[in-house]
C-alpha cells in the first residue's frame, strides 16, 4: 500500500450528479483501506455539492471549474493540492468503487515495482455482471480498441494483467511516477487512459489490470465516451490525431500535419460507404482542430521527452494486429441471422415474369428494332457524345437561344445517365428504353411488391399491374420520355424509401431515386414533399431521431439539383415555371381541364380515348373501359379494413395525393411552343396514384382474402381486367396509331448537320410562320436540336432570355434595309431555315412565300434549296465565333457543379451496399407494415419435419439481444406509417449498425428449445 493516496473526483453540477457523488463519497469512506485525502472538482456551480451531508469531513477541498472543462483539465486544476509522493486515484462522481477496490489496486502496485498505473474492472452501475471497460490498446495506425467492453463478466478476462492502457476512470497512479504522468489536456476528452499507458511504457514502466478491483460506472459519466454518434466521433478522432502528432518522430510531424486534410477526405468517403454520415463533419472538424493545436502538440511532446527512457519498440507487442482487429470486428458475414426474408426472384417466378414482359415488349414495339433513333411526340435525338451529354447537364451556355446562360434542368442529368449506358450511340439508348420499358416496369413493380407481400404470385401480379398502367402505356405511345422514365423510377423509389428509416444505405438509394424522379416530373414535387413531411413528423413524434435524420436526407440531393433552377426562376419572377415538364414541349393529346377531362383523369386515363379503346370500339363504347380498372380500385379501398390497415391507409394517402396532383396539374399551363400554351402532363400524378392503388390492392389480397382459391381468383380477375384494358396501347405501334416514329439522327437538314459536325458552334436560325400571322423563332447550335439541350428556362419564358433574336428575324423577312447576313454572322449564325409545316393556314403560307422572296433578295444569303425541313439558306459571310460565358459565369458554373457533385457522390456512397448492410437487410422482413395478428404467408409458417420433430421458423423480425439501445429514444412502436405508404414492426430504430453484435437467429433459438 502506498504511503498516501490522494483521490481526485471530477463531478458535474446538478442534483442528480450531486446524489451520485454522495454515493461515491460514501464508498470512499467505506473502503477497507480509505484514502488520505479527497479533492472534488465540480464542473459548474458547486453549491449542491457543498450542501451534501458530511461533505466537509470527507473532502479536503472543492474546486469549481467551467462546465466545459474536460476531465484532464479538471485533474490539472486539482494537481497542486496533491502532496509530493502521493499516489493519485482518478474517479468521477458516478464511479462507485467496491469496498476492497483501493486496497487491491494499491496492493498490485506494491507487488509490481515496474508498474506505474493500476487499472480496475469497470462494470455497469445497474448490472455488475456486465463489463463496461477492462483494458485498452491501439492498432498500428493509432485506432483505439477496447479489450473487453459491453460483455457479460464470466471471469474470462480475470487472468489478464498486462495491458497498454485502460479507461482513465478508476486509475491509480503511483506516487513516484513523474508529475507529467497525468491526463493530457490536449486530447480533448478521450483516450486519456490509453495515453497514460503509452507514456508509462515510454518511461520504462507499465500498466497492470486488477480484475478483482471493481468500480461501477455509468455510460454517460464525465470521462465516458459521448452517447451521440457525432460527439463520440469528434472526441475520438480528435484524440487520435493529437496522439499521432505527439507520438510521431520529429521529422514525420510535418508530413502528418500536411496529410490531415487529404486523410479527412479519404476517411469521409469511407464513412459514407460504411453508412456513418454523422462522422463526416466531426472528421473535418477534428482535422482542422488538430492543425491549429500546435501549442498543445508541442507541450505534449516536450512532456514525453522529459521522462522517456524506453523505445517505441516496447509498445509494439501490446498493439492489436490487423488480424486480431479483423477477428474482433468481424460482422458475421456468411451468417445472415437465418435469412428471415428470402427474395425468391428466380424460384418465385419473378424472372419468368420479366422474361415474358420482354417478349411482349418486343412484340408491341417490333418496328423499333429497325430504328436508329426514336422520334415523334416529345422525342428528339440525343447528343452524339457522352461528354456533350454531361455538358448539357451543367450550368453554362445553353445550346438553344442566343447567349442564354443559366442552369440546366435536372432532367438533363437523367438523360446523360441514360445516354452513358449506350455511349456508342446515345440516341439508340432511347430506342432500347422503349423496347425494354415493359420488362423494366415488371421488374420494378415486382421489387416494389416485395415491400407489401411475401407471396410470389402477388408479387408477379404487382409487376404486371405496374407495367400495364394506362398512364405508362399512354406515355409510351405518345413518346413522352420524361413520363416513361418516371414510371420506371417510382417503384424503386417506393422500394427504398419504405425502409429508408432503417438504414443509411436505403436512405442514400432513395435520395438518388427521388432526385431522378423529380427531375423527370417536377410537378410531383408538392406531392412527394407532402408525403416526406408527414413521414418526418411521424418519426419525430415517436422520438425516432435517427430514423428521422435518415428520412430528412431523402430530399437533400433533389434540393441540391434543383437549387440553381429555383434561384433562376425566382429571380425572374416565375416560380410556377418550376413545375414545368422537362424535355421537348409538344402539344399532344391529353385530358382537358374541364369536368369531363378531370373525370377521365379520376378514372385513371391521362389522355382522351380511354387508352385507345375509342379506336377499336368507337367513342361511345370506350368509356366502359374504365370498368376494367374497377377491381384494382375496390381492392385498394378495402385495404383500409385489412389487418395491415396502417399500411393500407398510407398507400391510400399516396393514391389520393397522386390523383389530386394529376387533377390540379391539367389546369396549370406554364410551357409554350410555337405560340401555343401547353398544360402540364397529368400522367405523372396518375403514376403516383397507380403506385398507391396497386400497393393497397396487394395489401388486401395478402391479408384480407384468407382462402387461397379465392385469393387466386381475385388476383386473376384483377390482372386479366388490366391486361384487357392495355390491349389497345400494346397494339398502337403496330396499328400505326402511335405518335412515335422512326426518327432521324438530326432535326436539321443534312447540309447543316454535315457542316456542324466540323463546327459544333455553328448556329441555325429556324423561323416558323404560325397560323395567326405571327412568327416563331428558334436558334439551334450544332448539328441537331437534341433532347438534352431542352431547357425550361426558354420553354416557360414570358420575356426574352439572352439576346433578342425575334426582332432580327422579323427584320430579315421584312423590307428593312440592313446588312442582315453580317449581323447574323456576327452572332455565329451560319444557316437560316424557314420551316413550312404542312396543314398551315393560308395566312401562314402567305408569310412563307413573302419570307422566301425577302431573303432571296438580300445579299449574303446562298439559297441551299428546299429540304424536308423547309427552305434553307447559308450565310455567305465570315462566321464569328460564338459568344462564350465570362470568367465569372464560368466560375459560378464550376461552383454549382462541384456542390451538386459532392452531394450526389455522398448519396451514391451511402447507397453502396456493404457486407454488414446486406446482412442486416436480410435479417429483417422485406414486408413493411406487417401487423402482429395477420396471417403469415406459407413461406413464413412453421414447418415440422415428422422424421426428426425439429421445428424451423423464419421469423418476421428477430429480436436482437445484443443490439445497443439509445437511452434518449424509446423502443419503436410495432407499426408506423412511412414514406410512400409503409409501416413496420422493428426491434429498434438503429438495428442496422455496421459493427453491431450479431443477434441470435430466431430459428436457432427454436431449434435449441426443440432439442
Amino acid at each position: 500500500m502506498p504511503s498516501r493516496v490522494h483521490v481526485i473526483v471530477v463531478a458535474r453540477t446538478g442534483a442528480p450528479a450531486a446524489a451520485q457523488l454522495g454515493r461515491t463519497l460514501d464508498a470512499l469512506r467505506g473502503q477497507s483501506t480509505p484514502p488520505q485525502a479527497v479533492t472534488v472538482v465540480v464542473l459548474g456551480d458547486g453549491a449542491q455539492v457543498r450542501a451534501l451531508e458530511g461533505i466537509g469531513h470527507s473532502v479536503e477541498a472543492i474546486i469549481e471549474a467551467r462546465a466545459t472543462t474536460s476531465f484532464a483539465e479538471a485533474v490539472a486544476l486539482a494537481q497542486p493540492r496533491v502532496a509530493d509522493g502521493s499516489a493519485v486515484w482518478l474517479l468521477t462522481h458516478d464511479s462507485v468503487p467496491e469496498r476492497r477496490a483501493l486496497q487491491l489496486l494499491a496492493g498490485s502496485l506494491e507487488r509490481s515495482p515496474s508498474a506505474a498505473i493500476a487499472a480496475p474492472k469497470l462494470v455497469r452501475h445497474d448490472d455488475g455482471r456486465e463489463i463496461v471497460s477492462m483494458g485498452v490498446t491501439m492498432s498500428r495506425l493509432g485506432r483505439t480498441v477496447e479489450l473487453a467492453a459491453d460483455e457479460l463478466d464470466q471471469g474470462q478476462h480475470d487472468a489478464d494483467e498486462d495491458t497498454l492502457g485502460a479507461d482513465v476512470r478508476g486509475m491509480l497512479i503511483r506516487g513516484a511516477a513523474p508529475v507529467v504522468l497525468r491526463p493530457d489536456t490536449g486530447l480533448g476528452g478521450a483516450d486519456e487512459g490509453l495515453d497514460l499507458g503509452v507514456r508509462a511504457r515510454l518511461g520504462g514502466a507499465r500498466t497492470v489490470l486488477v480484475p478483482k478491483a471493481r468500480i461501477s460506472v455509468r455510460p454517460d459519466g464525465v470521462a465516458a465516451a459521448p452517447q451521440r454518434d457525432s460527439a463520440r466521433a469528434w472526441v475520438s478522432r480528435r484524440a487520435q490525431l493529437h496522439r499521432r502528432l505527439v507520438y510521431a518522430p520529429a521529422i514525420a510531424v510535418p508530413l502528418h500535419w500536411l496529410s490531415l486534410l487529404p486523410l479527412a477526405l479519404w476517411r469521409s468517403i469511407a464513412h459514407l460507404v460504411g453508412k456513418r454520415p454523422s462522422a463526416v463533419a466531426p472528421e473535418w472538424g477534428a482535422a482542422l482542430a488538430s492543425m491549429i493545436s500546435i501549442g498543445a502538440v508541442t507541450r505534449s511532446r516536450r512532456a514525453i521527452r522529459s521522462f522517456r527512457s524506453a523505445s517505441w519498440a516496447s509498445i509494439a507487442p501490446l498493439r492489436v494486429t490487423r488480424t486480431q482487429l479483423r477477428h474482433r470486428l468481424d460482422d458475421g458475414h456468411g451468417s445472415e441471422r437465418g435469412a428471415v426474408s428470402e427474395l425468391r426472384f428466380f424460384s418465385g417466378g419473378g424472372a419468368w415474369a420479366v422474361l415474358a414482359a420482354l417478349v411482349v415488349g418486343i412484340a408491341a414495339f417490333f418496328p423499333l428494332l429497325a430504328w436508329p433513333s426514336a422520334g415523334g411526340g416529345e422525342l428528339l435525338p440525343m447528343r452524339q457524345g457522352v461528354a456533350e451529354l454531361w455538358r448539357d447537364a451543367g450550368w453554362g451556355l445553353r445550346d438553344l437561344g442566343l447567349a442564354v446562360i443559366g442552369p440546366a434542368d435536372p432532367f438533363a442529368a437523367v438523360l446523360a445517365v441514360l445516354g452513358t449506358l449506350w455511349p456508342g450511340s446515345p440516341s439508340f439508348a432511347v430506342v432500347l428504353l422503349w423496347l425494354g420499358a415493359l420488362p423494366l416496369a415488371v421488374l420494378g413493380g415486382w421489387f416494389a411488391a416485395t415491400r407489401v407481400t411475401e407471396r410470389s404470385g402477388l408479387r408477379i401480379l404487382g409487376g404486371v399491374l405496374w407495367a400495364l398502367a394506362p398512364t405508362f402505356l399512354a406515355a409510351l405511345v405518345q413518346g413522352r420520355p420524361a413520363a416513361v422514365l418516371l414510371h420506371l423510377l417510382l417503384p424503386w423509389l417506393f422500394h427504398s424509401a419504405a425502409v429508408a428509416h432503417r438504414s443509411w444505405g436505403a436512405a442514400g438509394a432513395a435520395s438518388l431515386l427521388a432526385a431522378a424522379a423529380l427531375a423527370c416530373a417536377p410537378s410531383l414535387a408538392p406531392a412527394l414533399v407532402l408525403l416526406w413531411a408527414l413521414t418526418l413528423i411521424l418519426m419525430l413524434s415517436t422520438r425516432r431521431i435517427r430514423g428521422a435524420v435518415r428520412v430528412f436526407w431523402l430530399l437533400i440531393p433533389a434540393a441540391t439539383m434543383f437549387a440553381p433552377l429555383v434561384y433562376w426562376q425566382l429571380r425572374h419572377g416565375d416560380p410556377w415555371a418550376l413545375l414545368a415538364d422537362p424535355g421537348a414541349v409538344q402539344s399532344l393529346a391529353q385530358a382537358s381541364s374541364d369536368a369531363v377531362g378531370r373525370l377521365l383523369i379520376a378514372q385513371g386515363f391521362p389522355a382522351p380515348g380511354h387508352g385507345g379503346w375509342d379506336v377499336l370500339l368507337g367513342a361511345e363504347i370506350a368509356p366502359f373501359a374504365a370498368l376494367l380498372l374497377a377491381p384494382v380500385a375496390i381492392l385498394a379501398l378495402t385495404s383500409a379494413l385489412s389487418p395491415r390497415w396502417r399500411a393500407g391507409f398510407a398507400l391510400l394517402i399516396t393514391t389520393m395525393t397522386g390523383l389530386i396532383t394529376a387533377i390540379l396539374a391539367v389546369g396549370i399551363a406554364v410551357s409554350f411552343t410555337e405560340g401555343e400554351v401547353v398544360p402540364l402532363w397529368p400522367g405523372t400524378g396518375l403514376s403516383l396514384a397507380w403506385l398507391g392503388a396497386v400497393g393497397a390492392a396487394l395489401v388486401t389480397l395478402d391479408t384480407v382474402v384468407a382462402r387461397p382459391a379465392l385469393r387466386s381468383a381475385a388476383a386473376l380477375v384483377t390482372g386479366a381486367a388490366v391486361v384487357v384494358c392495355a390491349v389497345p396501347g400494346l397494339l398502337a405501334v403496330n396499328l400505326g396509331e402511335a405518335q412515335i416514329r422512326n426518327g432521324a439522327t438530326s432535326t436539321l437538314p443534312a447540309l447543316v448537320a454535315a457542316h456542324a459536325a466540323d463546327d459544333a458552334d455553328s448556329g441555325t436560325l429556324i423561323m416558323t410562320p404560325l397560323d395567326d400571322g405571327s412568327l416563331a423563332t428558334e436558334l439551334v447550335w450544332g448539328p441537331s436540336d437534341t433532347l438534352g439541350a431542352q431547357t425550361t428556362m426558354l420553354s416557360t419564358a414570358t420575356r426574352v432570355q439572352g439576346d433578342d433574336l425575334a426582332t432580327g428575324a422579323v427584320d430579315l423577312i421584312s423590307s428593312r434595309d440592313f446588312d442582315a447576313a453580317a449581323e447574323l454572322a456576327g452572332h455565329g449564325i451560319a444557316f437560316v431555315l424557314l420551316s413550312s409545316a404542312p396543314g398551315r393556314s393560308d395566312q401562314a403560307r402567305s408569310m412563307v412565300d413573302a419570307a422566301v422572296t425577302a431573303i432571296d433578295q438580300r445579299p449574303g444569303f446562298v439559297k441551299a434549296g428546299e429540304t424536308p425541313n423547309g427552305m434553307l439558306w447559308q450565310v455567305d459571310s465570315e462566321i464569328s465565333e460564338r459568344a462564350q460565358p465570362s470568367e465569372t459565369q464560368r466560375a459560378a458554373g464550376h461552383l454549382v457543379g462541384w456542390a451538386q457533385l459532392i452531394v450526389v457522390l455522398s448519396a451514391l456512397l451511402l447507397a453502396i451496399p456493404t457486407r454488414a448492410s446486406r446482412r442486416e437487410a436480410r435479417a429483417r422482413s422485406r414486408v413493411v407494415g406487417r401487423s402482429a395478428d395477420e396471417p403469415l404467408a406459407p413461406s413464413q409458417r412453421q414447418r415440422t419435419d415428422s422424421g426428426t420433430g425439429a421445428v424451423a421458423v423464419s421469423s418476421v423480425a428477430p429480436v436482437d439481444k445484443a443490439a445497443p439501445h439509445e437511452p434518449d429514444e424509446p423502443d419503436e412502436p410495432a407499426e408506423s406509417t412511412e414514406l410512400a405508404g409503409a409501416g413496420e414492426q422493428t426491434p429498434g430504430d438503429d438495428a442496422e449498425q455496421a459493427n453491431a453484435p450479431d443477434a441470435e437467429p430466431a430459428h436457432a433459438a427454436v431449434e435449441e428449445q426443440s432439442r
